[in-house]
């Protein structure tokens, strides 16, 4: 039989009465201690509880609850008459070692992680500039419309509205199909602008235009797929076939957009092509009618599909804007992207698809894995359309931009003549600037950061090497006061660099 705790008890137990951890606490932790460290061996009889109380000087209620524990993690045993035991296993282990083995020290095995896919995710964050996630104020970052222009007092009264008067279904709404007015709303405004092909239930709902690519790489691209991308491209979509596992088949872009028959050299058979017809990005270019339809063959022909990003065309200062790519479409091979983070607000995150029906279910499904649309928001912007807000506020900021990008253009001719070379684009929120030949675009981007000026370089957009060094400054939120002060400090910026 094994030997009893009474003298160990009082030897090696020890309590701090002054201590904030309960006594009972404090005993579980001492005799648990006891029995990893092998000084309590298995098979060992602990004395009783009315015992082992006198000798601490505890009440028993104290030991009791001690010994509750220890039993309820299968650490001690009672028997009938016999008294209360250390567990011990066929193989005489206690909490999975041996009574009498001494602890082996391991060397410490190095944790995995990430998954490969987290991998190249966290990887995808490099590629981003600095001031991206920055707090700071910085002149001329793209993709940033006129925070100051939003009709915020609007916006707040349909909110407080639909607040105060939404049903109960709509707090409530937990199902995966989207808000019908809403894709009415659009559906409308769609056939009109953009001379799309759609009903409104091929329009899904989305965070912006990152959740869509997403989705979109998720249910329409396998691990290996070959996908063409325009050279340059946005990064956001660069980033997010890559985190599927595409392997990007890069097709330069000229005048006249991206160029059909290199892709078809390059890789025929591809799963999906990326592009930006109406108003590449960054470039600006629009994708002539040919390429357009020569793209659209392609994808009959290859059973790919195309991935048409619309992400700012309302914003064209030629004459109306372009019709969309899925208007021409006839073999129902389009996947229309559009985004009112840029439109509106980047803080209202809502976007859309129109989606051909065959796919709608697939990634309404897969959107329901990743997380719900808001349905309150989604009212509010059915009511911003309905009303005649969302119109009036883009004819506004067609105008606005206009006058912007004219205002920049002035003040790079006075204050950076010489070291930029821009030409106005036919509409958008940005422009790309051409420096010298030789010199390094990182390097510029990098001394403008520095002065305050969140200006990307072009070769960021590009897989492989540009024939030519540029910045793109975007202007969408940039006042007359802020373009002045941004291109003084990014001339002061740009006469440091080496060449």
């Amino acid at each position: 039989m094994g030997k009893t705790t009474s003298t160990l008890a009082l030897a090696h137990i020890g309590l701090d009465r002054r201590s904030t951890i309960p006594l009972h606490r404090q005993l579980y932790n001492a005799l648990r201690e006891a029995m990893l460290t092998g000084r309590l061996r298995a098979g060992t009889r602990l004395p009783s509880t009315r015992t082992l109380a006198q000798e601490l000087g505890l009440s028993r209620i104290t030991v009791m609850d001690a010994f509750d524990q220890l039993f309820s993690e299968g650490c001690l045993e009672g028997k009938i008459g016999s008294g209360t035991y250390v567990v011990y296993g066929r193989d005489g282990r206690v909490l999975g070692r041996r009574a009498d083995q001494k602890p082996t020290p391991r060397a410490p095995r190095r944790a995995r992680l990430l998954s490969l896919h987290g991998k190249r995710i966290k990887g995808s964050l490099a590629n981003y500039p600095p001031w991206v996630s920055s707090t700071e104020s910085f002149a001329f970052q793209p993709n940033v419309p006129a925070l100051d222009e939003f009709p915020f007092r609007i916006w707040e009264r349909l909110l407080a509205r639909r607040w105060r008067l939404a049903s109960k279904t709509l707090f409530a709404q937990r199902d995966i199909a989207d808000y019908r007015p809403l894709q009415e709303a659009l559906a409308a405004y769609l056939r009109t602008t953009r001379g799309a092909q759609c009903e409104p239930e091929q329009i899904i709902m989305t965070t912006g235009s990152q959740q869509a690519l997403d989705l979109i790489s998720r249910v329409l691209v396998d691990r290996g797929d070959a996908v063409w991308i325009e050279e340059p491209a946005y990064l956001g979509a660069r980033n997010a076939l890559l985190s599927a596992g595409a392997r990007l088949v890069p097709v330069a872009v000229d005048r006249e957009g991206i160029k059909v028959d290199e892709g078809l050299r390059r890789c025929p058979q591809a799963r999906l092509a990326y592009v930006s017809p109406s108003h590449h990005y960054p470039l600006g270019v629009t994708l002539s009618l040919d390429r357009r339809l020569q793209l659209l063959d392609w994808a009959r022909r290859a059973n790919a599909w195309i991935l048409e990003d619309d992400y700012d065309s309302e914003y064209r200062y030629v004459g109306w804007p372009l019709a969309a790519l899925q208007g021409l479409d006839r073999y129902r091979r389009v996947i229309y992207l559009g985004t009112l983070s840029k439109v509106l607000l980047p803080a209202i995150r809502l976007g859309y698809m129109i989606v051909p029906p065959d796919l709608v279910d697939a990634l309404v499904a897969t959107r329901l894995i990743t997380g719900r649309m808001p349905s309150i928001e989604q009212a509010v912007l059915a009511d911003f359309i309905a009303e005649g807000h969302f119109a009036r506020h883009i004819r506004r900021m067609r105008h606005l931009y206009a006058e912007r990008q004219q205002s920049l253009m002035g003040a790079i001719e006075r204050d950076l003549k010489g070291i930029l070379e821009v030409l106005p684009g036919e509409g958008g929120m940005h422009v790309v600037a051409w420096l010298p030949p030789g010199v390094n675009d990182q390097v510029a981007s990098q001394l403008a950061s520095a002065h305050g000026v969140g200006c990307p370089p072009l070769s960021l957009y590009y897989i492989g090497k540009p024939k030519r060094a540029g910045l793109v400054l975007g202007y969408g939120a940039c006042n007359q006061r802020v373009i002045d002060e941004g291109t003084r400090r990014l001339a002061k910026a740009l006469r440091t660099l080496p060449h």
